[in-house]
C-alpha cells in the first residue's frame, strides 16, 4: 500500500438539517468546542445545508409555504470552521430565491471551497456527483430531494436550450387503499363533480394519460390522487422510476471514481402508520415505503451510507447489507426563526401589514412560540452521527446527542452543544427504540450509544 488512502479506514460524521443565519464561530462553552473538535476530529464532515447561499441582490423569492431561508455568503466561512467539508443542497428550501438563488448558492460554496451537489444551473448538474479528497480516500456525495414544489426541479439541457436551475427530484408516485365501498362513493363523487370528464376532455387536448389518467374498474383519481380498492385504508408510494433509474445511474458513476460514497436523501414525507395515527409531527417516525426503497436501491448501487434528513427529528437507523441508513439525522444548525428578510407572500399568510417585521411574523406563525418547531423539544434534541469504517466495512457507528437550547430565546437557541443528562437521554433512547424497530440494535456507552457491527 503506498497510499493512506488504500487502508479501507475512515471516519465520516454525519448531521442533519443546517439552517445557517447567524455566526458559529467566536463561543467559548465547552460543550460547544468539544462537539466542534468531534466533528473536526473527522476524516470528513457532511451536513445538509438547507438554505439559499446569497447577496441580497441575488436571485428573488419564489412561492413558498415556510420560511424564506437565507444565508448570507460570509457565514461559509464559519460553517468551515465548524468543520463541515461536504453538504446537500437538494432540499425544499433550495429555491426559496428561485433560479437565481441556486446559482448564487452554487457559487458562493464553490468560492467557499466547499463540495456540495443536489442543485445545479440544469438538471445534470443537479444530479452529478460531488467529490473531497481525503488522506483517507476519496470521498463522493449524491444529493436528491423527495420535498419540493414541482417548479423547482432542475430541467434537462438539451441541443437546443440550456435547461433550467433547481433540485435533483425524486418523485414518488402514490396510491390510497379504500374499501369497495368507499372507493365507489369516490367514483360516483368524481363523476357528479365532472372530474372524470375533465380529464377524458384533458386526454383529447394536449395532455398525456399520466397527466389526465383514465379511472379503471380498481382505480380512481379523484382531486389528484390514486385509489384502489382493498381490504383496509392505507398508503403505498414507490419511487418515480425514471428519478430512480438516472440517480442510480449517477450513484454507479460515483461509486466507480471515489472510495467512499454518502447517498443523502431529504424527506419530509413518512410511512401510513405515522401519517393515520401520530398526533403531532415530532411523531412521525416512520420513514415513506419509497425512501426505503431508494435508500436500499443506493446501496445496492454502490453507496456507502445513506444521509436521510428533513424530518427535523432524529429517526431510525437500519443497517442494509452492512451499510447504514439513517432516515433521519434531525437538525444540526437552526438559525431558521432569526431571518432578517420575508416577502410580501410570507406576511399575506398570516393577514400582516405592510409595517410587519420578522419577528412579527414568527410571532404570529408560532403563537410567540408555543406551536411549531419553538413548542416541541423533539425539534431542539438531535444528534451527530460518526461512522467508523475498517478494512472497507463498517465497523461501529457512535451517536452523539447534541441539544439546540430548546425555549431560550430566538437570538441564542439552534447552536448545538453536547448534550448531557435529560436531554442526553431522551436523545438516545429515541434513537435506540427507533433503530432497534429495524433490527439496528444500538448499546449505551457513557453519554453516546454504539451499534457495533
Amino acid at each position: 500500500m503506498i497510499y493512506e488512502g488504500g487502508s479501507g479506514q475512515i471516519t465520516l460524521m454525519l448531521g442533519g438539517d443546517v439552517m445557517l443565519g447567524r455566526s458559529l464561530s467566536g463561543f467559548r462553552e465547552p460543550n460547544y468546542l468539544s462537539l466542534v473538535d468531534k466533528i473536526r476530529s473527522a476524516d470528513l464532515a457532511f451536513a445538509n445545508l438547507e438554505t439559499t447561499v446569497r447577496a441580497r441582490d441575488e436571485g428573488n423569492p419564489t412561492i413558498s409555504p415556510g420560511t424564506y431561508m437565507t444565508t448570507n455568503p460570509r457565514l461559509l466561512d464559519d460553517l468551515k470552521w465548524f468543520g463541515v467539508k461536504m453538504v446537500s443542497c437538494a432540499n425544499n428550501h433550495a429555491f426559496d430565491f428561485g433560479e437565481g438563488g441556486v446559482s448564487a448558492t452554487c457559487r458562493h460554496l464553490d468560492e467557499a471551497g466547499i463540495a456540495h451537489a443536489g442543485s445545479g444551473d440544469n438538471l445534470t448538474l443537479a444530479r452529478r456527483p460531488a467529490y473531497v479528497d481525503t488522506p483517507k480516500g476519496r470521498v463522493g456525495l449524491i444529493s436528491v430531494t423527495a420535498t419540493f414544489l414541482p417548479w423547482t426541479r432542475a430541467g434537462e439541457p438539451r441541443p437546443d436550450t440550456a435547461g433550467r436551475a433547481g433540485i435533483n427530484p425524486l418523485r414518488a408516485q402514490l396510491s390510497y387503499t379504500v374499501p369497495p365501498a368507499e372507493l365507489a362513493v369516490l367514483r360516483k363523487l368524481s363523476g357528479d363533480l365532472g372530474f372524470a370528464k375533465e380529464n377524458a376532455r384533458n386526454r383529447q387536448h394536449f395532455f398525456s394519460e399520466k397527466e389526465a389518467p383514465s379511472d379503471s374498474g380498481g382505480e380512481v383519481h379523484f382531486l389528484g390522487a390514486r385509489f384502489v380498492a382493498g381490504d383496509k385504508p392505507s398508503i403505498a408510494s414507490i419511487a418515480d422510476l425514471s428519478d430512480m433509474a438516472d440517480n442510480l445511474r449517477w450513484i454507479r458513476e460515483a461509486r466507480r471514481q471515489c472510495d467512499w460514497l454518502i447517498v443523502s436523501l431529504h424527506s419530509h414525507e413518512y410511512g401510513f402508520a405515522s401519517v393515520a395515527n401520530a398526533d403531532k409531527r415530532s411523531d412521525m417516525t416512520e420513514p415513506a415505503d419509497f425512501c426505503v426503497e431508494f435508500a436500499r436501491a443506493a446501496i445496492d448501487a454502490g453507496a456507502d451510507v445513506i444521509a436521510g434528513h428533513g424530518s427535523h427529528t432524529p429517526l431510525a437507523t437500519e443497517i442494509y447489507n452492512g451499510k447504514p441508513i439513517f432516515y433521519g439525522l434531525g437538525n444540526l444548525v437552526f438559525h431558521n426563526d432569526t431571518v432578517e428578510i420575508l416577502p410580501s407572500e410570507a406576511y399575506d399568510r398570516f393577514d400582516l401589514s405592510q409595517n410587519a417585521t420578522p419577528a412579527d411574523f414568527q410571532d404570529t406563525r408560532t403563537a410567540n412560540d408555543t406551536k411549531g418547531h419553538p413548542g416541541d423539544r423533539a425539534f431542539w434534541e438531535t444528534i451527530l452521527a460518526e461512522c467508523r469504517f475498517t478494512e472497507g466495512k463498517l465497523d461501529r457507528i457512535i451517536v452523539h446527542p447534541c441539544d439546540l437550547g430548546y425555549k431560550l430565546q430566538r437570538s441564542q437557541r439552534g447552536r448545538p452543544v453536547m448534550a448531557t443528562g435529560e436531554v442526553a437521554e431522551r436523545v438516545l433512547s429515541r434513537v435506540e427504540t427507533l433503530s432497534g424497530r429495524r433490527g439496528a440494535l444500538f448499546k449505551r456507552s457513557g453519554e453516546t450509544t454504539i451499534y457495533q457491527a
